[in-house]
């Protein structure tokens, strides 16, 4: 059946603003017009992450995300949901340059998807780039704490706030991303007591991701919290379902079937009697 956009009153980012210190906001990542259909009526804001590049495409950083392939997924998203506010991830090279370059991009992200925001990583370093996509009338969520695509600058997957500097930083770079515009800001892999302090500290609503409970919202990748994550779970990961086992259980039964002849069956056939080409 096809989906009525009207039937629903699509989140926007202004929605998302107004939610600091109310009722938690939910959000899951989401890449595909399915699964998009199956979350839109339980979430709050819907994120098209760069992570996709690893989730889908097998990428081993999210560097591997490209402006088409993040508008591609962003598309799919779009046509699968009609509450959520969809958020598109902005993937490395497509916006520190310059913030010339992030409007243009940005801009490209939202005219070829319809989508209701873009996500960038980094605080100080792209408070310019954030504000200038502000101005050009396109709602940002930022990212601050453990920032995936600087994972090899990094050195590794670090958890944020284990020192006095870094937890300077970290207040710097919320109040950055916070006066230049931002609706709102993703908080990943930092330390739960500096989360927390960062959430009271800024105006703007916090997403947690490996964070803390007082946090404005939560986000997890959804093949992470249904199971489905091949390799290394976080350790910030509550799965919510064993995908993992029913996939594999599936696709065992199926090949069983199918080595034994057992499928296709009768049921699973068409047929010459009456009433048994339906489709």
């Amino acid at each position: 059946m096809t989906r009525d956009p009207s039937a629903d009153i699509r989140i926007n980012a202004e929605d998302i603003r107004r939610r600091k210190g109310g009722v938690p906001i939910v959000c899951l990542t989401a890449y595909t017009y399915p699964v998009a259909r199956l979350l839109d009526p339980h979430v709050d804001l819907l994120l098209v992450g760069d992570s996709v590049a690893m989730v889908l495409h097998g990428h081993a950083t999210t560097l591997g995300a490209s402006l088409e392939m993040m508008i591609a997924h962003g598309q799919a998203v779009m046509r699968g949901s009609a509450k959520a506010c969809v958020v598109v991830d902005m993937p490395a090279g497509s916006y520190e340059a310059s913030p010339a370059q992030a409007v243009t991009a940005a801009r490209r992200i939202v005219e070829e998807t319809g989508c209701q925001a873009v996500k960038l990583e980094g605080g100080v370093d792209i408070a310019a780039q954030i504000a200038a996509i502000v101005a050009a009338g396109i709602p940002v969520m930022g990212h601050i704490g453990l920032q995936p695509q600087s994972v090899e600058k990094d050195g590794g997957y670090k958890i944020k706030g284990r020192t006095q500097e870094n937890i300077a930083l970290l207040f710097r770079d919320a109040e950055a991303v916070e006066k230049a515009g931002a609706f709102s800001v993703v908080i990943e892999g930092t330390m739960e007591a500096v989360a927390a302090k960062l959430t009271h500290y800024i105006s703007i609503p916090t997403i947690g991701i490996g964070a803390s409970v007082d946090c404005d919202g939560q986000i997890l990748v959804i093949d992470d919290m249904v199971g489905l994550t091949v390799d290394r779970v976080p350790k910030f990961v509550k799965e919510y379902a064993d995908l993992r086992s029913a996939v594999a259980d599936a696709a065992a039964r199926y090949a069983a079937e199918v080595r034994s002849r057992a499928f296709p069956s009768p049921d699973h056939v068409f047929t010459t009697e009456p009433g048994k080409d339906e489709t």
